[in-house]
């Protein structure tokens, strides 16, 4: 391992130059620097096997990146939750305890010291440390490769810290990749960043074949039911209790109806308050007198698992509580997979459903939730009209082409800070 990093090292010093005089040439002539393939990339951000979706993000980012061009090496800089360590996979190469400003400093120099051509950085609220996560901005400021941050939440109504800290983060990175058009509305109007420095990316999705419920029902033990599901870490601010509250009015439509949720408690609820969320939900469904109308799957599932579960759901439901929800992945996934989906109406789900491509209702409505999805469960034909236009839409989300597209934000990236480096 200490020869592969002298050896980056040494291509490094010898790179820079030849970029720089052949750009230096080019604009000379009046031309655009010249784009070399982007061959090296660090990715900084939350890491499987830690539960989170910045982790599955990070994860999945990675690997589409590599099969969008094979000859690409991702190196992952995982972040590290306070008192937590984690058994990563080979491509984690660096790690940072996220309370800990020498770590930044020491992946600072890492970075460096490997030859990368950009750095893409997964932003989120709460996963760098200090005030508002200002520990990232050090080291985005010694980084020698051009930075690409994914900002995973926009706030429309920052606090001065949190709207001082993002302004620093966008002004140390090169491009802004955005999973929605909110999200560049928002960084235009309210943080006043450039055009030029947005990308809107949408979140990837697995490429998988249109198919009917009844097989995957069978096998995940839901046979002859109409199943309706959640999935995803279980947290205050997803609205289930809204949704177990709705289940009395679709089983008066349909009475073979069930809801699924899938997913272990965030362990950051955990940590504070063990499981008294996910007991709450279930005393609530008791005391509604809905059974095994309602199942709660205490599980962090890999990918191919939590497909099966996609798979045999007739409904998928989001019914997050607040608007401000710029990117949601369960969203993504469902839609992805050609699922009829009943959402609040959050930014990104405004986006996705809009045109008849779902249907969305308002936030903490249970009747609201309850008539829409018991009129789904009964109506086949509109409910598998939907389902095909969602599934034709998110082709242009699959993973392969999140992967390309990254990419080409990039190598945008690093042509735009060469041609900088050298006017």
């Amino acid at each position: 391992m200490e020869n592969g990093r002298t050896a980056a090292t040494s291509v490094a010093i010898a790179l820079p130059v030849t970029r720089r005089a052949l750009a230096g040439e080019t604009l000379r002539r009046g031309l655009e620097p010249p784009a070399s393939p982007i061959k090296r990339v660090a990715l900084i951000g939350n890491a499987l096997p830690r539960r989170c979706g910045i982790a599955t993000f990070t994860a999945d980012l990675q690997r589409a990146l590599v099969e969008a061009d094979p000859s690409v090496h991702v190196g992952v800089v995982a972040m590290n939750d306070p008192g937590q360590t984690y058994a990563y996979p080979q491509t984690v190469e660096c790690e940072i305890n996220e309370a800990e400003p020498q770590d930044y400093r020491r992946a600072a120099r890492y970075i460096n010291g490997g030859a990368y051509d950009v750095v893409s950085l997964q932003h989120e609220f709460g996963i760098f440390g200090g005030p508002s996560g200002e520990f990232i901005v050090p080291l985005l400021r010694r980084l020698d490769p051009p930075v690409v941050t994914t900002l995973h939440t926009v706030l429309e109504e920052p606090s001065a810290e949190q709207r001082a800290v993002l302004g620093q983060i966008v002004s140390a990175s090169a491009k802004v990749v955005v999973m929605a058009e909110q999200g560049r509305v928002l960084l235009k109007d309210r943080y006043g960043v450039s055009e030029q420095k947005i990308e809107v990316i949408p979140h990837g999705i697995p490429d998988m074949t249109f198919a009917e419920p009844e097989a995957a029902k069978a096998a995940q033990g839901f046979a002859g039911r109409s199943v309706i599901l959640t999935f995803g870490l279980l947290s205050p601010n997803k609205g289930i209790e809204v949704m177990i509250d709705a289940m009395p009015a679709i089983l008066a439509q349909r009475p073979d109806a069930v809801y699924v949720v899938l997913g272990a408690t965030h362990p950051h609820l955990v940590r504070r308050h063990g499981e008294a969320y996910r007991e709450s939900l279930m005393a609530r469904a008791q005391a509604l007198g809905l059974g095994d109308k309602v199942v709660f799957l205490d599980q962090f599932v890999d990918q191919p698992t939590l497909l099966g579960f996609i798979a045999m759901a007739d409904v998928y439901v989001t019914p997050y509580l607040t608007e401000a929800q710029m990117t949601s992945g369960t969203l993504a996934f469902s839609f992805g997979l050609g699922k009829a989906v009943v959402s609040t109406p959050y930014w990104h789900a405004r986006e996705l459903l809009s045109d008849g491509r779902g249907v969305l209702v308002p936030f903490g409505d249970a009747a609201a939730l309850g008539r829409e999805i018991g009129a789904l469960l009964t109506d086949h034909d509109r409910r598998s009209a939907m389902r095909r236009r969602a599934y034709a839409t998110s082709r242009a989300m699959t993973w392969a082409r999140t992967g390309a597209r990254y990419l080409k934000a990039f190598e945008r990236a690093r042509v735009q800070t060469l041609a900088r480096k050298v006017s």
